[in-house]
């Protein structure tokens, strides 16, 4: 494909506004990456007899020389993945990169309904509330992944994942573990209750200190004696963060069982919300293997 105005490139290009990607159900992953970890999960689908999650492959030369593996044989049975040689000019067309790097993949949603996310038994949740920025958004899917969670949940009122800079910010987390969109917050405390999962709000005026569950957690491995704890970690948690500037509002966290602060030691006003959600996620799921 040398064509960048050709029907097909267009038809690509409109999945990187969200009217096209809501129409269709698809999105973009770009560059080796991402594409690879699409690959991957739409082998393992095919596999399981599940749906394709890639519909499409475009790529340069180039591309396919530095990184073979993109081309393994799917094997699997009902797999209909189109795999196209472009020009650079054509994925440049399709993207909305100043600089693509050589490979495009057209993927199907792969968000799923929030009951089979309780159906089977979550022990770490994390989810974002009002969260707008698609780079934060990314980069929290990526450390609840890093941190084994069972689950991402992203509220309506938060920035769409399939968003390509976001898609790009997972660095192909987004194939690793089910993600729920268009969430109600009310709806998923309900639902972690009726599961046995506790909800904690990462709050930076929190009442209970996450340092402090850390250790009392860690005594509790090794049978010493502590005072009653106000929370576990070690138990089935959902994590709920919120908006990058405001927070969680006052409503929001009182749906939550707790509010937990990380503690900031330094001259810091606060941690962004990458690295507390990053600190909680990791926090719950050391306390939790530490129980295995």
């Amino acid at each position: 494909m040398t064509n960048p105005r050709a029907d097909r490139v267009r038809d690509v290009a409109k999945l990187v506004g969200r009217p096209g990607r809501l129409k269709r159900r698809q999105f973009l992953a770009e560059g080796p990456q991402a594409v690879r970890e699409a690959l991957r999960a739409h082998r393992e689908c095919l596999a399981a007899g599940g749906t394709p999650v890639v519909e499409a492959l475009y790529a340069t030369v180039e591309s396919l020389k530095k990184h073979p593996d993109l081309l393994e044989p799917d094997s699997a049975p009902g797999s209909r993945l189109q795999v196209r040689i472009a020009s650079e000019l054509v994925l440049a067309a399709m993207t909305d990169t100043v600089s693509p790097q050589g490979v495009l993949a057209v993927c199907n949603f792969v968000d799923v309904p929030l009951a089979e996310v309780f159906a089977s038994k979550p022990k770490l949740i994390a989810m974002l509330v009002q969260v707008r920025d698609p780079g934060n958004a990314g980069t929290v899917l990526r450390a609840a992944d890093a941190a084994g969670a069972d689950a991402v949940i992203f509220s309506h009122s938060s920035v769409d994942i399939y968003n390509p800079k976001a898609v790009r910010s997972t660095a192909g987390s987004l194939f690793h573990l089910p993600i729920v969109l268009g969430a109600d917050l009310a709806e998923v405390v309900e639902a972690a209750n009726a599961a046995g999962v506790g909800t904690l709000a990462a709050d930076g005026y929190g009442q209970l200190n996450l340092d402090l569950l850390q250790d009392e957690s860690a005594a509790r491995s090794f049978d010493q004696q502590m005072p009653d704890s106000s929370y576990a970690l070690e138990d089935p948690t959902l994590w709920l963060f919120g908006n990058e500037a405001q927070g969680l509002a006052g409503e929001e966290k009182a749906l939550a069982d707790h509010r937990v602060a990380v503690p900031v030691y330094g001259a810091a006003e606060s941690l962004n919300l990458g690295t507390a959600a990053t600190v909680c996620l990791y926090a719950s799921a050391r306390a939790q293997r530490r129980t295995q």
